[in-house]
């Protein structure tokens, strides 16, 4: 096994295109998973490469950078729909890992209880992946496949998660269940985003649930119910829609909570967070 880290993408991007890597930015879940045993593949660590940095403007779309951590996404003032994911970044593990860890590494590590995944897929965020051969764009639901499997290919990096513009009117929020405040895998979570026209009534919805299925997922049913619908009935017209909705969720029974249990979470923090949405 070898260990690089480049200081230059076309490096790096050379590097994978000659072999396969296991790739490191942050290190908060690749160290964990091999606590007791040894690293047995090549290392790529991507941490020096300062152009996978930081958040920016793309054509009115927000960049944020693959290497951009989780404190730096909480620090910074992000447009007003994307409060649900500036809350996110605030809750995931604590304060040490937030300093270290990247919202791309949280993408790619493809946890079903990953907080980062329900904002940015409510924010119907895509993803940029580069290669030595060129670079591609992904509807993030298209590129978190299930637990731990994404569909970047071994010779391609996560380099930027893209959030398209909303208009002034449009609001977020994030709810996540857990055994305490920080440190702590999710029970549940989910996230919302409405965007409301010049009646008031909601133009874009976007939902989305973690930790109940093998990929956090959207609810269709509940973002169709909802559009149209006056700012003011918003709360009361998901109630009536939230059953449905949960149906395509596959929640699992384990030391966190069971499937029962997660549903009747996702219920709850679903209808508060769509009181607090729309008001």
């Amino acid at each position: 096994m070898s260990y690089l880290r480049p200081h230059r993408l076309d490096a790096a991007l050379a590097e994978l295109a000659r072999a396969p890597y296991l790739v490191v930015a942050g290190g908060t879940d690749v160290y964990p998973a091999h606590v007791g045993r040894a690293i047995e593949r090549s290392i790529l660590d991507i941490s020096a490469l300062d152009a996978m940095r930081g958040v920016s403007d793309a054509n009115g779309a927000l960049r944020i950078g693959a290497l951009t951590t989780w404190s730096e996404i909480a620090r910074r003032p992000l447009p007003r729909h994307c409060a649900a994911l500036a809350q996110a970044a605030r809750e995931i593990g604590g304060r040490q890992i937030q300093n270290r860890g990247t919202i791309g590494g949280n993408l790619c590590n493809a946890s079903p209880a990953a907080d980062g995944i329900p904002p940015l897929l409510a924010l119907d965020a895509a993803v940029e992946l580069v290669s030595a051969a060129g670079a591609r764009r992904l509807p993030l639901a298209q590129f978190v496949l299930g637990n731990r499997r994404t569909a970047c290919r071994p010779d391609e990096l996560l380099a930027a998660v893209i959030v398209p513009p909303r208009s002034q009117a449009a609001v977020s929020t994030f709810l996540k269940l857990g055994h305490r405040r920080y440190l702590v895998i999710s029970i549940a979570m989910v996230a919302a985003v409405l965007d409301f026209d010049a009646d008031d009534r909601v133009a874009y919805c976007g939902v989305a649930v973690g930790a109940c299925s093998a990929a956090a997922q959207r609810l269709p049913v509940l973002e169709a119910g909802l559009l149209g619908v006056a700012r003011r009935e918003v709360a009361a017209r998901a109630e009536a829609l939230i059953d449905a909705a949960l149906a395509p969720l596959s929640p699992i029974d384990d030391v966190r909570g069971t499937r029962a249990y997660r549903l009747e979470a996702v219920r709850r923090l679903l209808a508060r967070l769509m009181q607090e949405a729309a008001a």
